[in-house]
């Protein structure tokens, strides 16, 4: 009878919320820099796709390539996800959207209100 539960500290990260948010973050960043390189060699600019083929080293810069754009695009993805943490409990405290009201306007309104 083999047993299908899930070992204690297999997935334990995923069950982080903070690491699953950079997870699936950093999954978006590396599919947009596959879906980058790839319409680069379709796309063909600058004869790019014919410079790497033409290498006899192609695959290295092909991976080079690859590896920066996922680095960049993943890490973008992550830090845009952390700086967004703090917007949703901003969006819920019903104040009508004046939480970053100037200070001399809440002077004003203070002093029209007495």
């Amino acid at each position: 009878m083999p047993n299908n539960q899930p070992r204690p500290g297999r997935l334990a990260l995923l069950r982080i919320p903070l690491f699953r948010l950079l997870a699936i973050n950093l999954a978006i960043g590396a599919c947009a820099a596959a879906l980058l390189v790839g319409g680069l060699l379709w796309l063909n600019p600058g004869h790019l796709r014919d410079l790497i083929f033409a290498d006899h080293s192609g695959g290295v810069a092909l991976g080079l390539l690859l590896a920066s754009f996922l680095i960049t695009f993943g890490s973008a993805a992550m830090g845009s996800a952390i700086m967004a943490q703090g917007r949703k409990e901003d969006q819920d405290r019903r104040d009508g959207g004046h939480g970053s009201r100037l200070a001399v306007r809440e002077l004003a309104r203070r002093a029209r209100t007495r």
